[in-house]
């Protein structure tokens, strides 16, 4: 399928709100979905260090 324009290609037919919003929505989710286990991570390291200091301050 080609369009005349960009703004033609922006629209997609009159569907481009649906479109651009399945991307996006799409796009949100993949990032989610990388970032989570990353911060759930993080989140156990340091729980893990706070843990440890205070069991070799005993």
């Amino acid at each position: 399928m080609s369009f005349a324009s960009f703004s033609d290609f922006l629209a997609m037919g009159h569907h481009g709100l649906y479109v651009w919003s399945a991307y996006g929505i799409c796009l949100l989710v993949l990032a989610v979905n990388v970032a989570s286990p990353l911060l759930a991570k993080r989140r156990y390291l340091q729980e893990e260090a706070r843990r440890l200091r205070r069991e070799s301050s005993k």
